[in-house]
């Protein structure tokens, strides 16, 4: 009888426990980058109101980061909290996820959590072997957020990834203009021409996210609807830069840095503003720990909880680490490499490692000798923004100037001064008065990857990056926007 009282009382000890436990909402964009989000007062022209109120009530993160500025390679670091570049194959696009890995949402779902995700999660690429039973975001509901709440145990936490097709390529051409957005007002990238094609451009991109922040919109009024908004962790944020030039697959901020917010009401002070580093690395172990499930030793992400549940931005990374294998094979065939890379961010400089200094950043132009035949600076989407810098580049130094900076080739090391040069355009890693500066952030990021198991700088450990991808639907030639 004695023990029966204590399996009994245990049993409701752990109902009460798992009750406590948090639900995690995680909202992801397809190709959102940093700063485009209204919360940042950054632009004036984009508007999203969900993204802000998230910040709003909990935390906006300035300096957020993704791994690497390509869809699988990031979604894949996300998934497994490492750096992409531990992940084997999974480092680079189009490739597939190693057997003995595990992601978080399953680690949930193994501690007892209902879990559920829609439209992009993991990839592009191919799934095998374990993942075909269990994918690794968790079962995908065609439906949606409202699928996954109506079919979930409602006695169980819930785990949920909400994820978009938005704001990828391609666009429905003049939708941002057509919808009443001041295209004059844009606030664009330097690297970016001024000129009426590129604005359109940026606006059907804005278009597109604000149609992603209207889906976390609605994801926000069905957690009120069923009661459960205070005790849900709501994360929302993007997966890389915006798919135009020198923005993703590229390691500059405009495509590597990534709108954050996190709320948590029933734990979290509202209306945090934190500048510190962050991965979206952390975000693993993060949830993993609100959940009180054990953070596996071979996460390389960090714990936020300490510094969002008291706002002490000191408990966050003091500079960020993030880099590149391959995006598109686009190189000259037969190669099917990419154009490997590593980075350094710190508050005042960013310094990038450049391992292939001889091959085209963003690939080949000569589409017809491209590896994938077709290609075109297959590294960048195309898009009107793309197409104009290529077919403009000799009409002035100012449009060649364009098309250096987002197709040319680049030196095995560039450094920018982000005070006097935040938008990264200039490099000074060849000015004597930088070289100390260099030396330094060099051998800090060696340091960094050898720690961090990186093949390309450790000694004792190899993998074959340039392995052949799994291939998909790549940019083609330009005659196909016209």
């Amino acid at each position: 009888m004695t023990r029966l009282i204590t399996l009994l009382l245990a049993a409701v000890g752990l109902a009460h426990a798992a009750a406590e436990r948090p639900n995690i909402l995680f909202c992801i964009a397809d190709d959102w980058g940093w700063p485009h989000a209204s919360a940042y007062a950054n632009d004036p022209v984009v508007q999203t109101p969900a993204f802000d109120r998230v910040a709003a009530e909990g935390a906006l993160f300035h300096h957020a980061y993704v791994s690497s500025p390509s869809c699988t390679p990031s979604r894949n670091a996300i998934l497994t909290g490492q750096f992409h570049w531990r992940l084997g194959p999974g480092a680079s696009l189009w490739s597939t996820l190693d057997q003995n890995i595990n992601t978080f949402p399953l680690l949930l779902e193994d501690a007892g959590y209902a879990v559920g995700s829609w439209r992009k999660s993991w990839g592009p690429g191919r799934l095998d072997g374990k993942w075909l039973e269990r994918h690794p975001a968790g079962p995908v509901f065609e439906g949606g957020f409202p699928e996954f709440l109506a079919a979930r145990d409602p006695a169980k936490p819930f785990f949920f990834w909400l994820g978009a097709k938005d704001p990828h390529r391609p666009y429905e051409r003049d939708t941002g203009a057509a919808s009443g957005m001041d295209l004059a007002a844009i606030n664009l990238f330097e690297h970016f021409p001024d000129v009426p094609e590129v604005r359109g451009d940026v606006a059907d991109y804005y278009f597109e996210v604000q149609r992603f922040d209207s889906d976390v919109a609605a994801a926000l009024s069905l957690l009120e609807e069923i009661g459960e908004a205070d005790n849900t962790i709501v994360v929302i944020t993007g997966d890389h830069g915006m798919p135009f030039p020198r923005c993703k697959s590229n390691l500059y901020d405009s495509g590597t840095r990534v709108p954050l917010a996190i709320r948590w009401p029933t734990r979290m002070q509202p209306a945090q503003s934190l500048e510190g580093f962050v991965s979206l690395t952390d975000l693993a172990p993060t949830f993993l720990a609100a959940a009180g499930v054990s953070v596996p030793l071979e996460m390389t992400g960090h714990n936020l909880l300490p510094a969002i549940l008291t706002g002490d931005e000191s408990k966050l990374r003091q500079h960020i680490l993030f880099g590149k294998e391959r995006h598109v094979p686009s190189q000259a065939a037969p190669d099917m490499g990419g154009y490997p890379s590593r980075a350094l961010r710190t508050s005042d400089y960013l310094y990038i490692r450049n391992y292939t200094p001889e091959r085209w950043p963003n690939g080949i132009e000569d589409w017809a000798n491209a590896a994938i035949r077709g290609v075109w600076y297959g590294d960048t989407d195309n898009g009107p923004t793309k197409t104009y810098i290529v077919e403009n580049r000799d009409r002035d130094w100012a449009h060649q100037r364009f098309w250096e900076l987002n197709f040319g080739l680049r030196p095995a090391e560039e450094l920018y001064d982000l005070s006097r040069d935040p938008g990264q355009l200039i490099n000074v890693a060849a000015d004597p008065d930088y070289a100390t500066t260099k030396a330094e952030l060099a051998a800090q990021l060696t340091e960094d990857l050898v720690a961090t198991l990186d093949p390309r700088e450790h000694p004792h450990y190899e993998f074959d990056f340039d392995a052949p991808p799994y291939l998909g639907r790549g940019p083609r030639h330009p005659d196909s926007l016209k």
